[in-house]
């Protein structure tokens, strides 16, 4: 059901997080846009103002590499200080406390680590912008050397000692999905039963199928976020208020 009143929704999560026995947050951008990080798919935001560079592009094209590593730079200055905000604070006491003992998200900011859950804890479905990775050899690159070989080089992109390609270690269009991180969503998903949808509009898959899966486990299911979902009918509980009003007394607990 759509609970309308904030003070009955907040009364009624309290009293759901408070009977489960192990909640299974699951974010998206919505979780992070009181950090500065704006929802890259709403209208205005970056994907309407850029085209998405396809992974098959970033492998054969030079420049295409290039922009998207310049696009990278970009966000950095605009969203690099980004800190967690109250949702994320209030989902890492849950943790902390045993409640959540696992976060699934689709967001790709580090904000979840950076608020206190162990990397361990956390399942990054689109991997993470905060390093990169070599798509040959799998070795680690940091930011900052990578900008400074980058800015050194006149705005191309640098390659790796063995010679492959340089990327964020996310998730790009036209990219498979990484196989252990969804291994271990599907096997947290199973194991819940209070599943916990914060800020996505469970639209891009397969990611969207994990809420629909707890259901029909027998989990309960929430959804707070701000637009309707297409699985609003599925859920116990539908909050469509601001997230980290809604979840910001959780973090004070």
């Amino acid at each position: 059901m759509i609970e309308e009143n904030l003070e009955n929704a907040m009364a009624r999560l309290r009293d759901m997080f408070d009977r489960a026995e192990r909640i299974l947050p699951f974010t998206g951008a919505g979780i992070s846009t009181e950090c500065g990080i704006p929802d890259f798919r709403s209208p205005g935001g970056f994907w309407t103002k850029n085209r998405p560079i396809p992974f098959d592009e970033f492998l054969t094209d030079r420049g295409a590499r290039d922009e998207s590593w310049r696009r990278r730079f970009a966000m950095q200055d605009s969203f690099g200080s980004a800190k967690p905000g109250r949702g994320h604070r209030a989902l890492a006491l849950l943790n902390l406390i045993g409640k959540a003992p696992e976060v699934i998200t689709q967001n790709i900011d580090n904000l979840h680590q950076d608020s206190g859950i162990l990397p361990n804890d956390v399942i990054e479905l689109h991997g993470n912008t905060s390093y990169a990775t070599c798509l040959d050899c799998g070795k680690r690159y940091e930011l900052a050397w990578m900008r400074e070989r980058f800015e050194a080089n006149g705005g191309h992109a640098p390659d790796c000692d063995c010679g492959g390609f340089i990327k964020t270690a996310t998730i790009s269009f036209g990219q498979s999905m990484p196989a252990e991180p969804m291994r271990r969503a599907e096997a947290a998903t199973l194991a819940c039963d209070l599943f916990l949808v914060v800020g996505s509009s469970l639209v891009v898959w397969p990611a969207a199928g994990f809420p629909a899966i707890a259901k029909r486990n027998g989990a309960k299911l929430v959804i707070i976020n701000r637009d309707a979902t297409d699985i609003d009918d599925e859920a116990d509980v539908v909050v469509r208020h601001d997230i980290g009003t809604v979840l910001a007394p959780f973090a004070a607990q």
